[in-house]
């Protein structure tokens, strides 16, 4: 059996139901949807925002309105659900929430933005190193597991429309890249660059200018698998600037047997 994990920041999932969300959801034939930056509150969410009839899921609500929160939606059997990795700031803001299924878990991560200025950039550094030594105990479970969603890091030059002018900038840091190169390490594969290891694609684009229109961006959005599940990634592609469902687009892989 073969199945399809997608993942995207829909910055607002009440703002993506009104660009499409769910024509989208249905044409992608995906199996596994991991969601970040929900920005909703459980009593807000209508039938358009939740996952479809027979689906299972997971949500990590933030505590404050409009903002961050994650969660997995999945039409495949759950052996279980959990949310947080044991920061308690971060899990109050919804950054974590996971789907334990039969071929692999799926976490969906929601990295903090530092581009706000100083006192964000370190907290968004205090949740590196923690996610990092968090990130280690996943893989020492033994367990496929696979973490998806928005990194706020583009890795490499080939990452990034204009390296060169964003070498100071939240997300581009040298410091950042490097602590993306020590989970690598640490044995998690980027399946979209293990599989288009010369491509260069993005996957969130800049609301200022025509970033989107001229394909000014980054790529920011990631699957990050165990490696035996990584082994099992047959195709993996990144939808590109259409549909316009946020300012983030869908990354895809199809898993195998």
């Amino acid at each position: 059996m073969s199945w399809i994990l997608s993942t995207v920041n829909v910055n607002g999932i009440r703002s993506a139901a009104k660009k499409g969300f769910a024509s989208w959801r249905s044409r992608s034939k995906a199996d596994v949807l991991a969601l970040q930056e929900l920005r909703i509150q459980p009593d807000q969410m209508t039938a358009q925002h939740k996952s479809p009839r027979g689906w299972r899921d997971v949500y990590a609500f933030a505590e404050k309105k409009g903002y961050s929160g994650t969660a997995v939606w999945s039409r495949l059997p759950v052996l279980g659900r959990s949310t947080g990795c044991g920061l308690d700031w971060a899990d109050r803001e919804g950054r974590i929430a996971r789907l334990d299924l039969e071929p692999a878990s799926v976490v969906s991560v929601y990295l903090p933005s530092g581009s706000s200025g100083d006192a964000r950039q370190a907290q968004k550094e205090a949740f590196m190193a923690h996610f990092l030594e968090w990130s280690r105990g996943l893989l020492e479970q033994g367990r496929p597991v696979v973490l998806c969603g928005d990194l706020n890091i583009a890795h490499t030059v080939r990452d990034i429309h204009n390296p060169g002018a964003n070498k100071k900038n939240s997300g581009f840091l040298p410091h950042e890249r490097q602590w993306f190169s020590a989970l690598l390490d640490l044995g998690w594969v980027d399946v979209w660059r293990s599989l288009n290891p010369g491509a260069q694609e993005y996957s969130w684009w800049s609301n200022r200018g025509q970033a989107r229109e001229l394909d000014r961006g980054w790529r920011l959005d990631y699957q990050l698998a165990s490696p035996d599940l990584a082994a099992k990634a047959q195709r993996a592609w990144i939808t590109g600037r259409q549909p316009r469902l946020s300012d983030h687009c869908p990354v895809n892989v199809c898993y195998g047997d």
